[in-house]
């Protein structure tokens, strides 16, 4: 075999129908990195409204663009304003105990908590893009702040700086998510998995539960540190500080609230027993408190709430050199997380209703509500779940649900803050752990198993990781793991060896259909990746191995010798200078062997790839066919006209 002449017949083309690849025409570098960069960059191609355009009409469409409120305004009705008029208040009424209670989680004034539900969600109803996100604090951005600025300053010992770095922090987070919008970085995100989120979120929620044992069991010192064994220490070694009226009170609050769910959950349109839940227990928690004195007797009470709107905070901005490292590195992370939660949030509504979501719109939406919200009072906000679940139960239409809300926290902090006095610090905790219940998905996790082990894993580390070590490196353990994942998909692609379906032209995978025939003296292989540097001395190792094993099991069978090699390139999307190189080392080692090879559709980049790297000359043209079943047709002509048929024992003597 080793002087196998593969020269084609005269007729061959006529005879067995084969159409050569085109080779794509040559494109000026410059246009295209432009068509690149525009791929990665504008994958949605924002612009494509403005063609054609007037200019006044550009303009127009510019600022509804920057403001979609411009968009949808005009055409805003009564009828709408109905419906956001009634989420709006039914908003408000889980906002301002969540907003209460998520500013304690921060280490900061529950006022903060208020404050930061006005500010940023007027901020998103004109910039946003989402109809059905409901803006404010969440639980675990909370957490988040403040575990990593308790790291650098003590918010007893120094509240005031602590503060200060919160809303720097809330600076930073702003600035880092409406750069990723304005310079369409959004792919960034991505790389927080689904699997990532689930054990992120799940693990963040188990800390929060455990993190308000203080409050439930009413300790006066507890850890900084939220890891479970150092919060299980610090719960234990205290057992004689134990209050028992204070762990009644939060027990039978976190009774109430979790039934009130579950009966919403059982019958949707009782939804609003679940959103008014918090408030009721706010109410009623004041109101026991009140009536017993029981602040005298180890019930912990928020106290003195200051009245009146939102004060300019600009000038407590904080860039000390001491602190600023601190300061961004909670702005990102914290930043990173919000935006992940808020998308996801966003997406998922609008799929239930139909409409589109400009995932960059809504980045550079939730960095400038962080940016106004720095400079007014306010800590980092996003679209939590369980806020904006309400609000879509509620019938909202239009972001104006938003704004509604705001001005019913705005109210509340203006005049009804004095009955805030009473409210027990325990009530707060038993709402935060019923909203942090929820954010435990157990069955996503189970669902994870059963479909993809893989990403089990990386949920459980990331799970594993933020409950026994902390926050960071829960995430930094589930991000590293997932991009391990992306880096094994590119560097060990899946080669299959591919046979022909009964009765069709089709070819499929031997191991996914058992009934595929093989075809006599044809090796048929499928790359499924495109070839990179990371991958090319992998792929040519595999290719060797497939021959060898193909041999092996022709010696041992009987059949006709084995004489083309054909690759399969249908989702080879790219190739580099590496992969060309593999291509090249792969036909020598066909050759050596005397066998043939032949590629089966390859893309219009790698055609270009492969013509200017002169491999097309090499391996010959008509060596490149439009299907697998045309370079089949083409082998098995050569072998029944140019080549007898060899059996196992000829072909091993001649190799």
């Amino acid at each position: 075999m080793g002087n196998a002449d593969y020269s084609y017949p005269d007729n061959f083309n006529s005879a067995t129908n084969h159409h050569h690849v085109a080779v794509p025409p040559p494109q000026p570098f410059v246009k295209s990195l432009k068509n690149t960069l525009k791929e990665t960059f504008f994958p949605d191609d924002p612009l494509r409204q403005f063609k054609n355009q007037p200019p006044r009409k550009k303009f127009i469409l510019g600022l509804q663009y920057i403001f979609p409120i411009l968009e949808w305004g005009p055409r805003y009705s009564l009828q709408f304003f109905r419906a956001d008029l009634i989420a709006g208040i039914t908003i408000a009424s889980l906002a301002i105990p969540q907003g209460i209670s998520y500013a304690k989680l921060a280490n900061l004034p529950p006022i903060l908590g208020l404050y930061s539900s006005f500010v940023p969600p007027l901020v998103y109803a004109v910039m946003g893009s989402s109809r059905d996100l409901a803006v404010g604090t969440v639980a675990v951005g909370s957490l988040l702040t403040g575990s990593m600025l308790s790291d650098v300053v003590n918010h007893n010992d120094d509240p005031k700086l602590y503060l200060h770095l919160a809303f720097t922090a809330t600076f930073f987070a702003g600035l880092f998510q409406a750069g990723l919008g304005i310079f369409r970085l959004g792919f960034i995100v991505d790389f927080l998995s689904h699997a990532t989120i689930v054990g992120f979120m799940g693990g963040a929620a188990t800390v929060v539960c455990l993190q308000q044992l203080k409050g439930i069991l009413g300790l006066d010192r507890f850890t900084h540190e939220t890891d479970l064994i150092s919060v299980m220490r610090s719960v234990f070694t205290q057992i004689h500080m134990w209050r028992w009226e204070s762990a009644v009170l939060g027990c039978v609050f976190l009774f109430y609230l979790l039934i009130s769910r579950y009966f919403s959950k059982k019958k949707p349109k009782l939804f609003w027993i679940s959103a008014m839940a918090p408030l009721i227990s706010v109410i009623l928690g004041s109101l026991l408190v009140y009536l017993t004195h029981a602040e005298k007797h180890g019930v912990e009470v928020i106290g003195q709430l200051k009245k009146g709107i939102n004060p300019a905070s600009i000038t407590d901005l904080n860039f000390d050199s001491n602190y600023l490292s601190a300061a961004i590195k909670t702005g990102i992370v914290t930043g990173i997380i919000a935006l992940a939660e808020g998308i996801a949030v966003g997406r998922s509504f609008a799929m239930f209703k139909n409409y589109h979501i400009d995932g960059n719109k809504e980045m550079i939406a939730f960095g400038m509500m962080n940016i106004a919200g720095s400079c007014t009072s306010c800590y980092l906000t996003a679209g939590p779940f369980s806020r904006s679940a309400v609000n879509f139960n509620a019938g909202c239409k239009t972001a104006v649900s938003n704004i509604v809300m705001a001005l019913a926290v705005m109210i509340t902090f203006l005049f009804l803050t004095p009955l805030f006095h009473y409210t027990p610090l325990v009530v707060l905790s038993s709402i935060i752990v019923a909203a942090m219940l929820g954010l435990i998905d157990y069955e996503t996790a189970i669902h994870l198993w059963h479909v993809d082990k893989f990403d089990f894993v990386v949920c459980m580390s990331a799970y594993i990781g933020v409950v026994f070590a902390n926050i960071e490196v829960g995430l930094v353990l589930a991000i590293g793991l997932s991009i391990l994942r992306v880096l094994l998909f590119v560097a060990r692609p899946k080669t299959l060896i591919l046979g022909n379906i009964p009765d069709s032209v089709v070819y499929r995978s031997v191991d996914q259909y058992k009934n595929t025939n093989n075809v006599p003296g044809v090796l048929i292989l499928e790359i499924d990746a495109p070839i990179y540097f990371a991958n090319s001395n992998y792929l040519r190792e595999r290719i060797s191995r497939w021959i060898d094993d193909e041999e092996d099991k022709i010696k041992s069978s009987g059949e006709i010798g084995l004489q083309y090699v054909i690759l399969d390139m249908s989702a080879v999307g790219n190739i580099d200078t590496s992969g060309i190189s593999m291509l090249e080392e792969v036909m020598k080692i066909i050759e050596r062997r005397g066998l043939k090879l032949a590629l089966a559709n390859p893309g219009a980049e790698v055609m270009k790839k492969l013509n200017k790297s002169k491999f097309l000359e090499k391996i010959g043209q008509e060596w490149i066919f439009l299907t697998v079943a045309d370079a089949v047709g083409a082998c098995s002509y050569m072998l029944h006209t140019c080549k007898p048929k060899m059996t196992s024992e000829e072909y091993g003597s001649n190799v």
